[in-house]
């Protein structure tokens, strides 16, 4: 399944997170200070900035990066970023989606072209490839908080569509409208979750070969490294032996 976590763990695994921990803290603030300067900086009256913070504390940020970025928004001193989606197609057909924030929109379009382009596949118009997901609210809890079956129970009566749950976590999904009463309602039984957020997830996903899902993972690792790029949503599948290719 293309779930969130099937290529977060290949990132962790190859030890991404930690090796660039100061871009993902940088990224991670610029999201806080976007969502503070967009509403209210109360977390508790700010759904998106919530948000931000669970991703940031998820990350371990440091308490006082938190604040500063969320102070930041407050000061008048905060850059003016946009907010982009990039649709295209990789390798294999697959189809990508990109969310980008950027305070220079020429610069990123090319750059996020370019990578596109040099992995074999191109980008799109806006809404190429988006009819082919939903934009649906998605929590995330450890596999600690709950067995599978309280998690199920839980998020059923909290208003959830689905859950899948793994070895590692339980994925919760919901309409976008609901994501910050289903998000409550688990934290109130379960405790902070490790992420609460708006994703683009696929209605189905295609099967690829082993050399266009090693490309495709690539390009993901080569777009998630970019400054600007908050996140990429995929709707291929890869096969377990490329998965521990890529992850070793």
């Amino acid at each position: 399944m293309a779930g969130h976590s099937q290529f977060k763990n290949i990132m962790h695994r190859k030890g991404k997170v930690d090796a660039q921990r100061s871009k993902l803290f940088s990224k991670l603030a610029r999201e806080i200070t976007v969502a503070a300067k967009m509403g209210l900086p109360d977390p508790n009256m700010n759904p998106r900035l919530r948000a931000a913070i669970l991703a940031a504390r998820a990350e371990n940020m440091p308490k006082d990066n938190i604040q500063r970025a969320i102070n930041k928004a407050s000061g008048g001193d905060a850059e003016n970023y946009e907010e982009i989606r990039y649709e295209g197609y990789g390798p294999g057909g697959a189809a990508l989606i990109v969310e980008a924030m950027t305070d220079n929109r020429n610069r990123t379009a090319s750059d996020i072209r370019s990578y596109f382009t040099k992995s074999g596949g191109n980008l799109a118009e806006t809404g190429a490839v988006s009819f082919m997901f939903d934009r649906v609210g998605y929590v995330e809890f450890d596999a600690k908080a709950a067995d599978a079956d309280a998690m199920l129970e839980a998020a059923i009566e909290a208003g959830a569509d689905d859950v899948v749950s793994t070895e590692e976590n339980h994925e919760i999904y919901c309409e976008q409208s609901q994501l910050a009463e289903v998000t409550k309602a688990l934290e109130a039984r379960f405790g902070e979750p490790k992420g609460s957020k708006l994703v683009w997830r696929p209605q189905n996903t295609v099967a690829v070969d082993d050399e266009a899902a090693e490309k495709l993972v690539r390009l993901m690792e080569t777009l998630e490294d970019h400054d600007d790029v908050q996140s990429v949503h995929v709707n291929f599948e890869v096969s377990d032996a490329v998965m521990q290719k890529m992850a070793s």
